[in-house]
Parts: structure tokens; sequence; C-alpha cells
């Protein structure tokens, strides 16, 4: 009884945790209905409010705003709001940080997470997976001796914390492992071994 209790539970208890995440961001989209005047909103129009729309507008206005300023004329209103929002003191820093990160994570000429990597980590005698994020710049490679690379080490399960960590290019192994594959192997703690 035991047995097929847990086998239950290894099937449904992922099946529940995607439906809750599901939900949980389609509700959190639909919120964007909010910004649509009474007048307009399915409630008013057609008398009751329908799931999911708030992700279908929200979607539609990412691909829209992406397909509009993927021109000229989209290119030079985007260079001046950017120019806008770098006047602005405590914007500016903000929105400099957020949008550096972005376009390092989602640019597809970025480096970011783009190789899976062995190293030794917390100390000589471990090893841990990590991602390849580039080379130190700046200030810290003029104190660095040696070629080092900079790596990002995600926790487990949750990848999104980590830490960041600059190592000498000679203790960083290579792995023949997409970075889809190096994620699920951390988020599994182990379980799910890459094929």
């Amino acid at each position: 009884m035991r047995k097929y209790f847990i086998t239950g539970l290894l099937i449904l208890v992922p099946l529940a945790i995607t439906a809750w995440v599901l939900s949980l961001v389609i509700s959190t989209m639909d919120q964007s209905l909010l910004f649509v005047p009474e007048r307009w909103q399915p409630r008013t129009l057609i008398g009751f409010d329908i799931p999911g729309l708030g992700t279908i507008l929200t979607v539609l206005i990412v691909f829209l705003t992406g397909l509009l300023t993927n021109n000229l004329v989209g290119n030079y209103i985007v260079r001046l709001w950017e120019k806008l929002l770098h006047r602005i003191p405590v914007v500016s820093s903000l929105y400099g940080s957020v949008k550096q990160v972005s376009d390092t994570l989602f640019s597809s000429s970025g480096n970011a997470f783009r190789k899976a990597v062995l190293i030794p980590y917390p100390h000589q005698d471990c090893r841990t997976i990590a991602f390849l994020t580039g080379v130190p710049g700046g200030d810290v490679k003029n104190h660095l001796e040696g070629e080092y690379v900079s790596v990002y080490v995600p926790t487990t399960p949750n990848p999104t914390s980590g830490f960041f960590l600059m190592l000498a290019k000679k203790d960083v192994i290579e792995l023949d492992m997409s970075v889809d594959a190096a994620l699920k192997y951390i988020v599994s703690m182990g379980v799910v071994a890459p094929e």
C-alpha cells in the first residue's frame, strides 16, 4: 500500500505544482486587464471574465512592442526613451542595471549560460556544475594573474539563486552537456542524470 501511495505522489505532485505555477502566472497576467477601461473589459461586454485573456493580451503587447521597435523609427524612439530614463537619478541606476542583465541573458548574441562547466566548489576536493558567463573585466582583471573565467554556480533545487565566482581557467572543465540538461540535473539534486 505504501508503494502505491508513493507512486501516486510521484505522478500527482509534479502535475499539481505545474498546474499551480501555470495558474499563478495566468492569474498574474490577467491582472493586466485592470489597465483596460471598464467598458472594454469582458465582464462589462459579455457578462463574465475570460480566464487567460490577460495572458493573451500580455503576450500580444510584448510581441507588438518587439515588432514596432525592430525598425528604424521604433529603434529611435527606444533610444530617446532610454536617454530620458538615464536622466532620472534613482531610475537611471535601477533601469541601467536591469537592462544590462536582461540584455546579457536574453540577447541571442550574449554569452550568458551558454556552456555548462565542472568546477571545484565549495573546496578543492568537491565538484559542482556551473555555467560559464564570460571573463572578468574592468579593474578586476588587473588584479588577477593568469587566465580567469567568470561562472555562475546555481543553488539546488532553486537555480535562480546562486554564486558568482571567478576561477582560473585551468580549474574549469567544459562539459559535453546542454545548459538545459545541466539545469535539470541541478534542480533534481542529481536524481535525473543527463544521458
